[in-house]
């Protein structure tokens, strides 16, 4: 979602008084290169193959649906037309469709909170060498309805299991985690179950809104990225996201105007991609954050909502 760049930055002074959290600056953080193909200016959403090695997935937030192969460097190497209906594609993940690994897409934008349902769309990971000449992909539909009642989620990962977990934003509520099990797909339709309030305060605060979610390469950790900031969680039960014992996040100090993206390059670090906001094309950036340590029987679940 563009928002005006001199509202984000006015909003974006440092985070404070927001419970458990141990802010730390990025050990490393640089920009790496900025979107060759000028089509991809709202990079919302970034998706590291793990196939194809140096291939990173990504999409404009909004109703295209394209879908972009790019690198580090922000390379245009190729692009996927995804024969399906897009109202508002903001977040990007890889996870298991049966015995193939797909691409999940999670159209689940809904900035005024009123649409009474929105969709995941999944289809395999395209080869990227074909998508040097274009290439179309037909997209599996999952119709998804919330229990209580419409949130703007811009932030979505694929558990091990198939299972897709969406994040609220925040614009006008509590932050809240949902699950759609892996089993929902055999339907087409599903009611999203509630699984957390994520103790992330975004009330009044631009750049605490949740803008992309990703899971490390073991499972283990799940990255929430806001405007500002990386916030790292262990993963429980069902996929719910818990606390550390000693919660982490990672400020990221203005490293792009207007970042939504965020997927694990590896063990240690991640990728962020950005809007194209004030800039003639949206950047790329990698950072490696101080993360939490081997999980322990200590971790503190989170709330579940009420």
């Amino acid at each position: 979602m563009r928002y005006s760049v001199l509202l984000l930055l006015f909003c974006s002074a440092p985070a404070a008084g927001q419970g458990p959290w141990r802010f730390t600056p990025a050990a490393e953080a640089h920009r790496t290169g900025t979107f060759a193909d000028r089509r991809l200016d709202e990079s919302s959403g970034v998706a590291p193959s793990r196939r194809y090695r140096g291939v990173l997935w990504t999409h404009n937030d909004g109703p295209t649906p394209l879908l972009f192969a790019t690198d580090t460097t922000g390379a245009a190497l190729g692009i996927v037309r995804v024969r399906t209906d897009v109202e508002d594609w903001e977040d990007a993940a890889l996870g298991p469709c049966g015995r193939a690994t797909c691409l999940y897409l999670a159209d689940t934008g809904d900035n005024r909170e009123r649409r009474r349902s929105v969709r995941i769309h999944r289809f395999p990971e395209p080869d990227p060498v074909k998508a040097r000449s274009g290439t179309v992909a037909a997209a599996q539909v999952l119709e998804v309805s919330y229990p209580d009642a419409p949130h703007d989620v811009e932030a979505m990962w694929v558990d091990p299991n198939g299972d897709v977990q969406l994040v609220s934003k925040g614009r006008r509520s509590e932050i809240r985690q949902f699950r759609v099990p892996a089993g929902a797909w055999r339907a087409g339709r599903a009611v999203a179950q509630p699984l957390a309030l994520v103790p992330i305060d975004a009330t009044r605060r631009l750049e605490r809104f949740v803008t992309g979610a990703a899971i490390s390469p073991d499972a283990r950790l799940v990255a929430l990225r806001t405007y500002g900031d990386i916030y790292f969680f262990e993963r429980g039960r069902n996929g719910a996201l818990r606390l550390p014992p000693s919660p982490l996040a990672c400020r990221l100090d203005g490293i792009d105007i207007q970042g939504e993206g965020v997927g694990w390059l590896d063990a240690e670090r991640l990728v962020l991609t950005s809007e194209r906001a004030i800039r003639r094309s949206g950047t790329v950036s990698v950072v490696r954050c101080a993360l939490p340590p081997a999980p322990s029987s200590s971790a503190a679940v989170v709330r579940n909502p009420s």
